[in-house]
């Protein structure tokens, strides 16, 4: 089974918001506040947005199951009543006009914030290299696995296109009396299911957000604004060096360099309006096209 780890979707959502008031940050807030209320958006948005399970696939597979239970009991009968059922509980999705690929029948949220700096991100990947050399993969494993700041959604799925097929498969077993096979083809379409990860990583929600506050009071408090924005170009080179790639035409280095004009442009003239909104432009699509795979 592979899984797919996709930010498009999530990312997207995390970027319009949901249909809650999400808690704004006061202007006098300080950076830990600022990223704190990101984050506690971000999971706000991620309740809101959760795939919606399908209940007829989950009564679809209770039957399964107990169908199972009843072939190991070798009652025939009761099985062949449970596939039957198992299948009219899909009937509906499957008479649609666009039969959905997979049935949503879990959703899990897992939160990972990576606490440390890009500083600390590039003092454990010079390290690791020396501790591979040396055979101690075990201790560079443990350095690694705290590089990530993610908000991870996975949606277990059912496939449509091999259960139902299976289930006939298996009441034709049992119709000719052969339960051992009905019992191994229900093991298997009862243990295969199909899992999607989508991907949002923390330090750019955090760069937002701090970018937004260091727009709203750039006119009136320049160090605040400055120290704000110096905490967005800080959030960014963690989600670079942690690997959050993009497929956008936007780079970390552009983005960076747009951070610097804006602060070079809030020490002089103080007229950065346009540069924040493209700044802002800019971030918003290289988030919408974050993008990478795992198996």
């Amino acid at each position: 089974m592979k899984n797919i780890v996709l930010s498009t979707l999530l990312a997207s959502v995390l970027l319009t918001g949901g249909v809650y008031a999400k808690e704004t940050a006061s202007k006098d807030a300080s950076v830990k506040e600022v990223n704190k209320i990101a984050l506690n958006n971000a999971k706000e948005d991620v309740k809101t947005h959760q795939a919606k399970l399908v209940q007829e696939a989950l009564n679809s597979l209770k039957d399964a199951h107990d169908a199972f239970v009843a072939l190991e009991k070798k009652d025939e009968e009761s099985a062949t009543k449970k596939l039957e059922s198992a299948l009219g509980k899909l009937e509906v999705i499957l008479a649609s006009k666009k039969v959905p690929e997979l049935l949503p029948i879990d959703s899990i949220v897992k939160v990972n914030e990576y606490l440390g700096t890009s500083k600390d991100i590039e003092k454990t990947l010079a390290a690791v290299p020396t501790l591979l050399v040396k055979n101690k993969v075990q201790e560079a494993r443990a350095l690694m696995l705290p590089l990530q700041s993610e908000i991870d959604i996975t949606t277990v799925s059912l496939p449509l296109g091999s259960y139902p097929d299976a289930l006939k498969l298996a009441a034709k077993y049992v119709h000719s009396h052969e339960v051992d096979k009905a019992k191994e083809v229900l093991a298997i379409a009862l243990s295969t299911f199909t899992s999607v990860t989508e991907v949002v990583p923390i330090p750019l929600l955090k760069a937002t957000d701090l970018i937004a506050a260091s727009s709203a009071v750039a006119k009136e408090d320049k160090q605040r604004a400055l120290a704000y924005l110096d905490a967005a170009s800080e959030s960014l080179k963690v989600a670079h060096d942690l690997g959050y790639v993009s497929k956008s035409t936007t780079t970390y280095k552009a983005m960076q360099e747009q951070i610097e004009a804006i602060q070079k442009e809030i020490k002089g003239p103080n007229k950065a309006e346009k540069l924040f909104e493209t700044l802002k432009s800019s971030l918003k699509e290289f988030k919408e096209k974050v993008f990478s795979e795992k198996k």
